[in-house]
């Protein structure tokens, strides 16, 4: 007897072995499961609808064990958070009200923790009901407990032009509409559904009271009841309040483009993970030494420092350059002596951060130990001097610099000239200058060392002097691009040519006001920046350098932990991987390799 066609596992087997299907990764998408009194469960549309997009869904057990939601967040490339019963409020510092019901306590921390760590790693995500209230009160927000507050609330101005509060809780199948949400047209929410008015179904009593400072409203319903946020800091990151996954079981693709959108940014996310795995990722710049003397631990995820281990491991970063960043002080002999101890000091507490986290990082003082550290699954740290002034007007301190502590570079001055060279920023009463004679000695000096000459903070005048004549090409670790910003630290685009044609690199910096001259910049204005000096200088002369910890950041590179989603924006911009190995170090790299 033959078998039914329907049953025959075997065939279906061999059918889906026909052909090898390639190495194209599928995304693998996280969804956090319900617990119930039958365990842990998942509503069959969350799953569908990844599986119709052409992801893979994995259903996310509750548990508050960091390690293993690190292990799980580790093997994800996105999040689902899906819906169910009410948070306790004691975790937002309130209590209960006589509305509240079906708090299931197995989840509430579980998934605040899960949606922290997904955040500081950039991980793609998608709130959906209780998961945008989730992701409010995760994310430094609020909720309302209950509906009936928002209508009593001082601030509730439906008595002003709005309809009275909706109906919410609809009695009309999930699989259908109940009402409509008005969509802002800059959000990200609008370009994924193409819509100004969207038709939801609704299954809610609590809702989002204030997003925070890391969300913003993106679509609201007639009531002025919040029913989407997206990241204020364009990361990937959205919430909706209806429920998506319920209009595909009935074959409506209505809601299809928000599980699109999610597979999408989660193919980028895994695309960029990967590629920061093969590459060496390196900061040209930071400022973090002048904050080891304030009882620092590096090795946590430490809030008063911008790069520690933890960070660097979620941004993908493997290498960060410290610098002992010199303030410019008087030129007289006190003053430069005191200038030369306070780099050795800034420096020593570089080492002894490094020593007390051997297992974790160490110093590196060539390409070759950058990426033996990295094959070893440590942090590199190499080491550099911002100011001049550190050597005063002794020359033989810079050789002192260079064997006892491995300097890969000197920033020639910072704000105010010195006896090296003049600055963009002459303080006041200063002259315009360029490289004095001693400044001259100071370079050729360098060369022969071996140290990189930087001409970040330097005047017009002392950096076209300085490359003449040095015999070695010129870096710019932490500078931007004045036809973007016309602030006197960035560079024209006639420095940039002249700097490419000696074969330096410029390295983009993440400073606020190097980047825009008015308003706050973000990460769109970095990019910007990067792509105007690729136009100008050709890929093989720019890099990164985020001046973190001295005042570099902004919305989306605001730390280390967030410098993945800037491999993300440039895979979307088509840079290569090649690219993006050049990019990210191989250019700095290059200019190091060619010291002698």
């Amino acid at each position: 007897m033959n078998s039914c066609s329907a049953f025959d596992w075997k065939a279906r087997y061999e059918a889906l072995h026909a052909s090898f299907p390639g190495t194209q990764h599928t995304p693998v998408i996280g969804i956090t499961g319900n617990f119930g009194d039958k365990g842990c469960e998942l509503a069959e549309g969350y799953y569908e609808s990844v599986l119709r997009v052409g992801a893979t869904p994995v259903v996310l057990p509750p548990t508050a064990d960091g390690d293993a939601l690190a292990t799980m967040l580790d093997r994800l490339d996105g999040l689902i958070l899906s819906g169910g019963g009410d948070m306790n409020p004691l975790f937002m510092g309130e209590e209960p009200i006589p509305n509240l019901h079906s708090i299931n306590p197995k989840r509430d921390l579980a998934e605040l923790l899960l949606i922290r760590m997904a955040y500081n790693r950039q991980l793609p995500m998608l709130g959906i009901c209780r998961g945008i209230q989730m992701l409010a009160a995760a994310l430094d927000g609020t909720v309302w407990q209950d509906l009936g507050l928002f209508i009593q609330s001082p601030d509730y101005t439906g008595c002003t032009g709005l309809s009275p509060l909706l109906k919410h809780s609809q009695d009309l199948d999930r699989a259908y509409a109940s009402h409509t949400v008005k969509i802002e047209k800059d959000s990200l929410l609008h370009r994924i559904m193409q819509c100004d008015v969207l038709p939801v179904n609704s299954f809610h009593h609590q809702a989002v009271r204030e997003p925070g400072p890391h969300l913003r409203v993106c679509a609201t319903s007639s009531d002025g009841v919040i029913e989407a946020v997206e990241s204020s800091e364009h990361k990937s990151i959205l919430g909706v309040q209806w429920h998506p996954e319920c209009f595909c079981l009935r074959g409506d693709e209505t809601m299809m483009p928000l599980f699109r959108w999610l597979k999408g940014e989660a193919a980028n996310y895994h695309a960029a993970r990967r590629i920061h795995s093969r590459i060496l990722t390196l900061d040209s710049h930071c400022d973090t030494p002048m904050f080891f003397d304030q009882d620092i631990h590096f090795d946590h995820r430490d809030p008063k420092i911008l790069v520690d281990l933890h960070k660097m491991t979620e941004g993908g970063l493997d290498a960060s350059t410290m610098v002992a960043y010199i303030p410019q002080g008087p030129l007289t002999d006190e003053g430069r002596a005191a200038a030369t101890d306070y780099a050795k000091s800034q420096l020593s507490r570089v080492e002894e951060m490094v020593q007390q986290n051997a297992a974790a990082v160490g110093i590196a003082y060539s390409a070759q130990e950058l990426y033996q550290l990295k094959s070893e699954g440590r942090k590199a740290i190499m080491l550099g001097i911002e100011n001049g002034y550190a050597i005063g007007k002794d020359l033989h301190l810079l050789e002192d610099f260079f064997k006892k502590y491995g300097i890969v570079y000197m920033t020639l001055c910072h704000n105010g000239n010195n006896d090296i060279c003049g600055s963009a920023r002459p303080r006041e009463g200063e002259p315009l200058m360029g490289v004095t004679a001693f400044g001259a000695d100071v370079i050729r000096e360098m060369n022969r060392l071996g140290i990189m000459v930087d001409l970040s903070h330097a005047s017009e005048r002392s950096f076209y002097d300085a490359l003449e004549m040095s015999t070695e090409p010129i870096v710019c670790s932490h500078s931007s691009c004045r036809a973007l910003c016309d602030h006197p630290r960035n560079l024209t685009d006639d420095q940039m040519r002249k700097l490419a044609a000696k074969g330096g690199v410029m390295q983009i910096t993440f400073y606020n006001g190097f980047l825009r001259t008015d308003g706050q910049a973000s990460i769109l204005d970095a990019v910007a920046h990067l792509n105007h000096a690729v136009q100008v200088m050709g890929i093989a002369h720019v890099g990164i350098g985020t001046d973190f910890d001295g005042d570099g950041g902004v919305p989306g590179l605001a730390s280390a932990s967030e410098l993945i989603n800037l491999t993300r924006r440039l895979l979307r911009e088509r840079y290569s991987e090649a690219d993006l190995r050049l990019i990210w170090g191989g250019n700095w790299l290059r200019c190091m390799g060619q010291q002698p």
